[in-house]
């Protein structure tokens, strides 16, 4: 004998119109999810590398303000000496700074040197230690900074700040020096400056 029992409708289970609805607003949602977290995933990707070159400009700074501060000059001293040039790269300003100095990485005075080079299409930093007593020694540049915009270095001189020194004319070397490193961060020019004053023979 047939059942004609009837059931309810919540006992019948989903249709097959349900089942693709749902997936397919499953889909959306997972889609959305998948896209808000790539695109957090790229901002801190970014932002990360920002901070990355930001500090890497901030550690060149402190590394060529310590050595400024503790250049060494004298016209009794023959190897001794500063000289800063200016100059141009593609368009882009650059300085070319040379002083002698107390370097922690070498022995006693040191002929030190910053100055910027194209390399693959981008500005490179570069910094060159010598022996100032040997003319015969020629160093080869490291790297301490790449992918710069500019490189500039400043000195004053009474009021104004000016881009060329040398103490073979002047006969003796700045009251105060300034450097600014550009670098591009997220497709702008940021600029990051210190201003130091030579600690060595100067007053208190």
């Amino acid at each position: 004998m047939k059942d004609s029992r009837s059931f309810p409708r919540s006992q019948e289970g989903f249709t097959l119109l349900e089942l693709l609805i749902a997936t397919a607003i499953l889909a959306v949602l997972l889609a959305a999810l998948y896209s808000t977290f790539f695109l957090s995933e790229r901002a801190i990707d970014g932002l990360d590398e920002s901070l990355v070159t930001l500090q890497e400009c901030r550690n060149a700074e402190d590394v060529i303000g310590r050595e400024v501060e503790s250049l060494l000059y004298g016209r009794a001293k023959s190897h001794s000496f500063f000289k800063l040039e200016d100059r141009d790269i593609y368009g882009k300003q650059t300085s070319r700074l040379s002083f002698t100095a107390f370097s922690p990485l070498t022995y006693g005075l040191s002929a030190i040197s910053y100055y910027v080079e194209e390399k693959d299409g981008v500005l490179t930093l570069y910094k060159k230690i010598e022996n100032p007593y040997r003319t015969d020694q020629t160093a080869k540049g490291v790297d301490l900074l790449e992918g710069v915009s500019s490189f500039t270095v400043e000195v004053k001189q009474g009021n104004a700040w000016i881009k060329t020194w040398d103490t073979a004319e002047t006969g003796a070397p700045p009251a105060e020096v300034r450097i600014t490193i550009t670098a591009l961060i997220k497709d702008r020019p940021v600029s990051l400056f210190e201003t130091v004053r030579p600690m060595i023979g100067g007053s208190l």
